[in-house]
């Protein structure tokens, strides 16, 4: 998040210092500023959705795919502006913040309806609430924000109150985006359970149809209670989206080739450098795009488990760091299409703050001197190292075949070093059960950039024995309690930022990751047939912005077809994309 990012976020924490009402007198239903006013509802898109997932409750399970598809079928509290970041009626039409943060007062909107015309309810709210803070429900992170406030009081059907125990600059960044769920359906069962079968939803879409192990199929809602406000025209366009899920990125890209999928989204360098060529392309059939925007940074690494004995040595983590040749991974593998990881927020940097740190290096000599020092040392009979006895062995749990030629790699290294990894790979929802229970030792994981970065999930002390959590590797350090201790009640975008850089020091320092790359854009290959925004994503969004802001454009369609059946070339359009640019031409 460079300089102007943050600059951007001081207009939402703006909204939370002192009492004020909310929406301010001059706000105005009206467009999203992002979408295209020439956009049409109808037609549909297919998605590949990867692998098949363990569920589409957000609240279980820890997915982007599912937190896409959950905020399709449910709204939230807040919305946010897709360009200044400034709180907007969602759920609530009003919302009262006291003068010293801690009393949120909500008033939800009249018009607010389930899918089966029920009133959207404060005690839905309530219950929704209540739900995530049930111990035996595996809402894993999600507890954390709600365990700030105390239960939430019912003022009449429409009117909700929320008292938190503290000031806290993220506490109405949790109120406007809690999920809604309706109580009224769900009450009585066990939520647990409550993974593929949504019948009552609040949001734009519904599910239509779900082939286990195959595909999604998602239906617009016309009856949808914000379809006629400004605010929702020229969004959510397409009648039906529709998910396929294929395991590997191979097959998934060739099944984009074949027409079997209309979009697809590259994470494999190779294919974006080397296997974009041929008629279709030649053609301008499939269109091939770069999109820079302002989306955060992702994080990319390898996990150490820090519970297990082998890894809580920090001199090891730091070996393990040398042994991992990333600049030949991303020469060879990836093209050097990705920048190196120095540390773990790279977006807390600029030119005013630059990132100090520089990319560890390639350097098996000095891992081995670090291995020793930590008591690893090689028996000559085996060309293992050991320490009292045991052999220095662990397992990679993974689920993407795409990792194997990473891990081949390492796998090189770590053997020359004398140290034995075990590759175990699991389908994802096996994967993501392993790793909420935390039953592996060193595992990969991405995860998308936040915008409103809170460590506390991730990296707090108290985080490292929930299961179902974000403290995969069970870090604990007393200095960066601190720092989440100092952070959560300073509103100060500036000095919270600092203190992320704080955080992002000691990080560094303990290497709990095994950093790998990060790429400042989003690359798609989608066929020639959708409308979409001069700046084809949000501002600030991935691929799945196109839910909210592509639509199917008939001519363009029928264009298309007649081109591949009379083999003549539809008209060029430029690979890469700034935002910027575009969002000022509109």
């Amino acid at each position: 998040m460079k300089s102007r990012m943050i600059a951007g976020v001081v207009a939402l924490c703006a909204t939370m210092v002192g009492a004020q009402t909310f929406p301010v007198s001059d706000w105005k239903e009206a467009r999203d500023p992002i979408a295209a006013p020439e956009a049409v509802k109808g037609g549909s898109i297919v998605l590949w959705g990867h692998s098949y997932p363990q569920g589409l409750n957000y609240y279980l399970a820890q997915s982007s795919h599912a937190a896409d598809v959950f905020g399709l079928m449910y709204s939230s509290l807040l919305e946010m502006n897709a360009v200044d970041l400034s709180f907007e009626p969602g759920l609530v039409s009003n919302w009262e913040v006291s003068e010293d943060k801690t009393t949120f007062t909500l008033t939800l909107d009249s018009r607010a309806k389930w899918s089966d015309g029920k009133p959207i309810t404060s005690h839905d709210v309530k219950w929704t609430v209540a739900t995530i803070l049930n111990p035996k429900n595996i809402t894993g992170a999600h507890k954390i924000d709600w365990m700030r406030f105390d239960p939430p009081e019912v003022i009449d059907e429409r009117t909700i109150r929320f008292v938190a125990k503290e000031a806290h600059w993220k506490n109405l960044l949790a109120l406007a985006g809690l999920t809604v769920l309706p109580k009224h359906a769900m009450e009585g069962m066990d939520f647990n359970k409550i993974n593929f079968e949504f019948p009552v939803v609040s949001g734009p879409y519904r599910i239509k149809a779900l082939k286990e192990g195959f595909s999604l199929t998602m239906e617009r809602r016309k009856d949808w209670w914000m379809a006629g406000l400004p605010r929702a025209e020229s969004i959510y366009n397409f009648d039906t989206i529709k998910y396929r899920y294929i395991e590997k990125r191979e097959d998934a890209y060739a099944a984009f080739q074949q027409g079997q999928t209309e979009l697809h989204p590259v994470y494999t360098s190779r294919i974006w450098v080397k296997e974009t060529q041929g008629k279709a392309f030649d053609q301008n059939w499939i269109v091939k795009k770069r999109v820079f925007n302002q989306k955060p940074s992702s994080l990319q690494a390898y996990i150490f488990n820090l519970r297990n004995p082998l890894f809580q040595d920090v001199r090891v983590r730091k070996a393990f760091e040398l042994l991992n040749d990333r600049q030949r991974m991303n020469e060879t593998i990836m093209y050097s299409q990705y920048a190196l990881h120095r540390s773990y927020f790279e977006d807390v940097y600029d030119q005013e703050h630059p990132n100090p740190y520089e990319v560890v290096p390639f350097d098996p000599e000095k891992a081995r001197k670090l291995l020793n020092e930590a008591g690893w040392i090689v028996n000559p009979k085996t060309g293992y190292r050991e320490k009292d006895g045991k052999r220095f062995s662990f397992t990679f749990l993974y689920y993407d075949p795409s990792t194997d030629k990473f891990l081949t790699i390492f796998d090189e290294a770590l053997k020359n070093a004398g140290i034995e990894m075990i590759r175990e790979r699991k389908d994802w929802a096996a994967w993501a059960k392993d790793m909420d229970e935390f039953n592996f030792d060193m595992s990969n994981a991405a995860w998308r950039g936040g915008l409103f970065k809170d460590p506390e999930g991730m990296w707090h002390s108290h985080e490292a024995t929930r299961t179902s959590g974000m403290n995969y590797s069970g870090f604990e350090n007393a200095e960066v309690d601190r720092l989440i201790e100092l952070g959560k009640t300073e509103f100060d975008i500036g000095k919270r930022t600092e203190l992320l850089r704080e955080i992002d020091r000691v990080l560094v320092k303990e290497s709990p990751y095994m950093l790998e790359w990060y790429a400042g854009y989003t690359r798609l290959l989608y066929w020639n047939k959708f409308g979409m925004p001069k700046t084809v994503l949000s501002k600030y969004g991935s691929e799945s912005s196109i839910f909210r802001y592509w639509w199917r454009d008939e001519d363009k369609a029928e264009e298309l077809e007649e081109a591949r059946e009379n083999g003549f070339m539809l008209p060029a359009e430029p690979v890469d994309l700034q935002f910027d640019e575009a969002y000022s031409e509109k």
